[in-house]
């Protein structure tokens, strides 16, 4: 399988059920190397999850969930070795919501960004996307 990185998924306002988009993504050819997953657990049934390999071997988590009236979005990169400086950014229905450096940490060689968001009315498209000496790592999730 020739390795692309298409990390769309789309979840309705209701809740996002699991089973139903792995088995979309596994229908699609989608879960493999560079692909992306989804998930979300009976805890957090609102929430979606998508994941997926960057352009140089890191690896990319995306997480959307409610959060009192707004949107609770966690964006990581973990490339398996501390001290690395990636640029990243936030974009929110095509505006940048935020933009900063993170730093992979000691142990587990990865960083996280998390931040809130207003819910828009109809679906809002959440891009995380983290640079660094030109790999590239890019999570959307269309809530």
């Amino acid at each position: 399988m020739t390795s692309t990185n298409i990390s769309t998924v789309t979840a309705s306002t209701g809740r996002a059920i699991a089973a139903a988009l792995t088995l979309s993504a596994l229908s699609l050819g989608l879960v493999g190397a560079g692909a992306t997953s989804a998930s979300a657990s009976d805890d957090d049934d609102d929430r979606v999850l998508v994941t997926g390999r960057c352009s140089a071997g890191a690896e990319w988590k995306l997480k959307v969930k409610p959060d009192d009236g707004r949107l609770e979005v966690e964006g990581e990169i973990d490339s398996n070795v501390a001290g690395q400086r990636w640029r990243w950014t936030l974009r929110h229905n095509g505006s940048v919501s935020d933009r900063g450096v993170g730093t992979t940490t000691a142990r587990s060689g990865s960083f996280e960004v998390e931040r809130k968001v207003v819910d828009l009315a109809g679906t809002d498209r959440i891009v995380f996307r983290a640079v660094r000496d030109g790999q590239t790592c890019r999570g959307v999730v269309n809530y």
